[in-house]
């Protein structure tokens, strides 16, 4: 699926930038193919226009904000966060509205701004640990990665890579993948699982835990089309949810947002340490997801890519946004290319349900 070409996918909020990042000024950047500049208003609320000014084409990112509009740095046009522009120095006496530019949905929250490039058929995804007075919050990192948002999804909920890619860090010796159980959502799916892993000196430091090895007990949300909750409860007592977003730039490439929340306190578990800790696990997976290919087949019975059990969370992905596409009369758009059928459909029956 090549997703700037699916216009579906631009009906969703997608976290596109940590709200700290726009104290200094507008920036630019791009959601599903389109550039973008974001800033704040003198309240703080989030805006967001096509970086382009509607005169000459300048990018708007290159300007500055005065009295809430964002300045065209060419000729100075003003522009409001509803892309109308408000003032031309070079005609002042000229009512305002003779000139616009796309303006985006945007909102904050988490931390981040949030952009629909068109208007959303989704609600912004709930996070009740971010209410929650018990957790704390710890913003991790931001950056893109060379693979397609979908990738990362199903990697996020794929047992089987464990004791692979992550025999370094926490991944349990035994490479038979851990037992699950999926309940599909209006937002997605829940995934409810166990898995045996190490315990990493690291670990044993922020869980407080000296066993060498532990349970790891899941309960993980997917939130169609390109994030993830995942919440663990150690057996100690100690939760860590781990929020990440794979908000796609174009067909090849996402930037990655995450962040944490933990029910331990600073003193029990610096944040920087476990930051450091995600951070391995993570740039073990990203050392690997960015070999694959961006352009993933939602059509199971496509022979490029074989299934196993394991595969299911990924699977269903894939049939939940194949339906998606289905409902708003759109077909999957894909490289051109072979794209032969296979007879053998290894996980069909288990997709369902």
């Amino acid at each position: 699926m090549l997703v700037t070409q699916q216009p579906v996918l631009r009906h969703f909020w997608y976290p596109v930038m940590p709200l700290s990042h726009l104290e200094a000024g507008p920036k630019a950047c791009m959601l599903l193919g389109q550039s973008m500049v974001l800033w704040l208003t003198s309240d703080g609320k989030p805006s967001a226009l096509r970086d382009r000014c509607c005169h000459r084409s300048a990018k708007l990112s290159g300007g500055w904000i005065n009295n809430s509009q964002i300045v065209c740095p060419y000729h100075g046009w003003s522009f409001g966060s509803d892309g109308i522009c408000t003032y031309i120095p070079q005609t002042p006496t000229a009512p305002p509205g003779r000139a616009k530019v796309d303006a985006y949905h945007c909102k904050k929250r988490y931390g981040y701004i949030w952009v629909a490039l068109e208007e959303p058929i989704a609600e912004l995804p709930e996070m009740p640990e971010h209410d929650d007075p018990s957790m704390r919050l710890i913003p991790e990192f931001y950056e893109q990665w060379q693979c397609a948002g979908l990738r990362l999804m199903e990697n996020s909920f794929d047992n089987a890579h464990l004791s692979f890619v992550h025999s370094n860090s926490f991944g349990p010796a035994d490479p038979i993948p851990a037992d699950l159980d999926i309940t599909e959502t209006d937002y997605g799916f829940r995934m409810v699982s166990s898995a045996n892993v190490k315990n990493p000196e690291e670990q044993k430091e922020l869980l407080q835990m000296d066993d060498d090895e532990t349970v790891r007990h899941m309960i993980s949300d997917w939130f169609l089309p390109f994030g993830r909750k995942l919440h663990i409860r150690y057996p100690n007592g100690v939760e860590h949810a781990i929020v990440t977003f794979a908000t796609p730039v174009d067909d090849e490439s996402s930037l990655i947002c995450q962040w944490v929340y933990r029910s331990d306190s600073e003193a029990d578990a610096p944040a920087q340490g476990v930051i450091n800790f995600d951070r391995k696990v993570t740039m073990e997976d990203k050392e690997v997801l960015e070999t694959t290919d961006g352009d993933v087949p939602l059509d199971t019975r496509t022979g490029g890519e074989k299934h196993m059990p394991s595969d299911k969370p990924g699977i269903i992905m894939r049939q939940q946004l194949a339906a998606l596409l289905a409902e708003h009369g759109e077909t999957e758009a894909r490289r051109p290319g072979p794209n032969p059928v296979s007879v053998e459909t290894t996980l069909a029956p288990l997709a369902k349900g």
